[in-house]
């Protein structure tokens, strides 16, 4: 919801492209900086306490944003609360983000060769979740206003940190933030299969985050959709999504890790083609929900990946910068948006897959290249 909700919102509450790009970015920048000491302090002070403070700050930046919105609906006032509820949720959600994927290391280590099983699973309640928050937000929005998406968003947010379950809490040395990404970059860099696969998918996020950051301007402004038909775009594309992972999770059983990585990237790559030239709502729809097809196979593949072969004791600070990498194209996108104008969006997305393929490709060539190599 609050991915997909608040650039809805800012399109709402200002008409403005350029500022709904922006907000995207300043939804993003933050969460990089983030990085920079979740992991350190999920390893210092264990997933639980991380995940339910993130959970309860988040939920009161949402409640004053909501009250002072609901003070002044519209105006500079209202501009500056939405602008400025970007970058405090996004710094705040990437906090429970980390303790999440932490947990989720921890039990597929614990299930062995049955690690994607674990990983699609997760990957599986992570999509569901996906499939009706963007919906969601979009309804919410059309029908009750910014006031009751924001609202519903803060509720959600005290619910998960009523619901988190305790966790052993970690006991490791107070290393500084600095010394955690140091740490995490140098576990990476040691780690060549995960390395390039990180390195192909950071390319292919730029094609991706910029199709989330220009989508909201698109559907709304140019197409004239309701803000509830651009987050049905991303619901319907997280149902596909999810029939993807399955099927990912069945294929990997059978095929193997990289083969199966090697089709959901050629799919991926071949619908944020085709997206660059759509010019319906229908060809949006069903193209994203392709790509996300795609995608969805290629994070069981990387969730798997990161299980593996991360240690225990720095998988927190290491998942923290693979994460780090893979996002570093979301802000960019959101200035591109805001720099580039409307109508050369298409041209924007085509540049953009062109690179999506050729890194790929050339992600998947290397990881060939490394097994063949080791089974040597």
């Amino acid at each position: 919801m609050a991915t997909y909700g608040i650039p809805l919102i800012v399109v709402a509450t200002t008409g403005s492209a350029a500022l709904t790009g922006l907000a995207f970015a300043l939804e993003w920048l933050p969460r990089l900086g983030a990085f920079t000491v979740a992991g350190t302090l999920v390893d210092r002070h264990g997933i639980a306490r991380v995940f339910r403070t993130a959970c309860v700050l988040r939920a009161l930046v949402v409640v004053v944003a909501a009250l002072l919105l609901a003070m002044h609906g519209t105006g500079l006032a209202a501009v500056v609360t939405v602008m400025t509820l970007a970058p405090l949720t996004g710094f705040l959600t990437e906090f429970s983000y980390v303790a999440a994927e932490t947990a989720g290391g921890e039990a597929s280590r614990t299930a062995g060769d049955r690690a994607h099983r674990v990983q699609s699973v997760l990957l599986g309640i992570d999509q569901t979740a996906l499939l009706a928050g963007p919906l969601v937000a979009g309804l919410l929005l059309e029908h009750g206003g910014p006031v009751v998406m924001l609202g519903t968003l803060a509720a959600f947010s005290v619910l998960a940190a009523v619901l988190a379950p305790g966790h052993r809490t970690a006991t490791r040395g107070a290393a500084s933030s600095r010394g955690g990404l140091r740490t995490g970059w140098r576990t990476l860099r040691g780690l060549p299969a995960l390395a390039w696969l990180v390195g192909g998918l950071v390319i292919s996020n730029t094609a991706v985050a910029l199709l989330q950051a220009a989508l909201p301007v698109i559907v709304v402004s140019e197409l004239g959709r309701s803000s509830a038909q651009a987050g049905l775009i991303w619901s319907a594309a997280a149902l596909v999504s999810l029939l993807a992972i399955t099927a990912a999770r069945r294929a990997i059983d059978r095929w193997g890790l990289w083969p199966v990585g090697a089709v959901a990237a050629a799919i991926a790559a071949s619908a944020t083609l085709a997206v660059a030239h759509a010019h319906s709502y229908g060809g949006y729809l069903l193209l994203i929900a392709v790509l996300m097809a795609g995608e969805g196979g290629l994070t069981v593949v990387l969730r798997t990946l990161r299980s593996h072969l991360i240690p225990a004791d720095v998988f927190a600070s290491t998942l923290a910068v693979t994460i780090l990498l893979l996002l570093l194209p979301f802000p960019v996108a959101g200035l591109l948006v805001a720099a580039v104008p409307a109508d050369q969006f298409g041209h924007a997305i085509a540049v953009a897959a062109c690179l999506q393929a050729l890194g790929l490709a050339t992600a998947f060539f290397r990881l060939r290249t490394l097994t063949a190599a080791s089974a040597a």
